[in-house]
């Protein structure tokens, strides 16, 4: 799947306490932003993890939720979202890793996997997305911030 613009998202995952996740339950009612961290133990995606935290009343604000997709198993990911006290939904994949099902590859010989994040509009429709191989350069606030202002009225 290629993270174009005006492309719907489609993920099969699960939140990772086993609890069905649909992305389509936001559909005519929220905008999403979903974080792709490139692993639980990433320094990198923890700090941008603990900014999207900070910025959670900003973004509920306008109206974005924001969930996190890890590529590790459900055990995992629900002992990192307890320890860190993660507000969000946090999901994994049903078959594979959300990742992959977004396009978000493993380069550098298959060793590192590319993390970033993905704002859907109101309507499942990608309006900004950034990927990247270097997990310090996965999150951009200044960018999603601008994407958000930029979101469609409806």
């Amino acid at each position: 799947m290629t993270l174009e613009t005006g492309s719907p998202l489609t993920l099969h995952v699960r939140q990772s306490d086993g609890t069905p996740f649909d992305l389509d339950t936001y559909r005519g009612t929220s905008n999403v932003f979903v974080y792709f961290m490139r692993a639980l133990n990433c320094a990198q995606c923890n700090s941008a993890v603990r900014t999207l935290t900070s910025q959670k009343d900003e973004l509920a604000a306008a109206d974005v939720q924001v969930v996190v997709a890890v590529p590790e198993d459900a055990a995992a990911a629900t002992a990192w979202k307890a320890k860190r006290g993660v507000p969000f939904p946090v999901v994994v994949g049903q078959d594979g890793t959300p990742h992959a099902e977004a396009g978000l590859l493993k380069k550098v010989f298959g060793a590192i996997q590319q993390s970033g994040g993905v704002l859907l509009d109101k309507h499942g429709r990608v309006q900004y997305a950034h990927v990247s191989t270097n997990p310090g350069a996965s999150y951009q606030r200044d960018e999603l911030k601008a994407a958000v202002a930029a979101l469609p009225a409806a």
